[in-house]
């Protein structure tokens, strides 16, 4: 058409440069950080049901202090594919489903605030996963930061959002696994070259034990037996004299008179 102007060349690549810079500005930041065990001289870092972190300071230093910080708790075959959008409280991120119908879920969600680049002093900073146990079947608290089922092993990342939209996450954890209860069968077992010497030595303190007591036993028979006959000794004597006494005075004092 003679009044039509001619589309400029380089129109059909602009649109996806504005695209891909549009998402661009609203990407997930990946933030250069993996969480990991606490590094204090703690007892307890692992127990069968919990574990410790430490917590995530000073590492989102991008994100407004709106933006809320969560701990995804995740199966390892649930890492590939997890999906960020599917957000916190849902069937698929219930603490309640895990891990058999929940692959992951979330908890322990926080502000930037409580997680500062400064330090206080002599303050311990770390998180404990697997904490609380009121709500292990509460589906009204599907965010609950419950004992984990099993000895894992697990993989944990921090995700910020703000409102329900992603903004940031860190690395994905090593895998961590908990602490194993050992039953009572094995306990024995393992300790059984000890328990025969302790038997040994338990047997042979009970027998000089029985001796001693035996010994004991018959000295007492014995000092009884003595104390029993010189008693009956000195009576004898005593009952004759008394006797011998009365006749005496009885008998002999009339006779006196006649």
């Amino acid at each position: 058409r003679p009044h039509s102007h001619p589309r400029h060349p380089g129109a059909h690549t602009m649109l996806p440069l504005l695209l891909l810079l549009l998402a661009t500005a609203h990407g997930l930041e990946k933030v250069p950080y993996s969480p990991t065990l606490a590094k204090l001289s703690l007892g307890g870092l692992t127990t069968t049901s919990t574990f410790v972190l430490e917590q995530p300071r000073c590492v989102f230093t991008t994100l407004q202090d709106s933006a809320v910080i969560w701990l995804v708790v995740a199966v390892p075959e649930a890492v590939p594919n997890f999906n960020n959008s599917v957000g916190p409280g849902t069937p698929e991120r219930a603490f309640q489903g895990f891990p058999t119908t929940a692959p992951a879920y979330m908890t322990l969600n926080t502000t930037l605030l409580n997680y500062p680049c400064t330090k206080p002093h002599g303050d311990i900073m770390v998180l404990r996963v697997g904490s609380e146990t009121s709500c292990i079947r509460d589906e009204t608290r599907p965010t609950c930061n419950g004992p984990l089922p099993g000895p894992g092993p697990y993989r944990v990342k921090f995700l910020a959002l703000e409102g329900s939209e992603p903004v940031a996450e860190t690395a994905w954890s090593e895998p961590i696994t908990l602490r194993t209860a050992r039953p009572p069968g094995s306990i024995l077992v393992m300790g059984s070259g000890h328990s025969a010497g302790m038997i040994a030595i338990t047997s042979i303190l009970s027998i000089l034990f029985a001796i001693l007591l035996a010994g004991l036993v018959a000295m007492l028979v014995f000092s009884g037996s003595d104390a029993c006959g010189g008693s009956s000794t000195f009576s004898k004597p005593e009952a004759v004299t008394v006797q011998r006494y009365n006749t005496h005075h009885v008998y002999d004092q009339p006779a006196a008179r006649l």
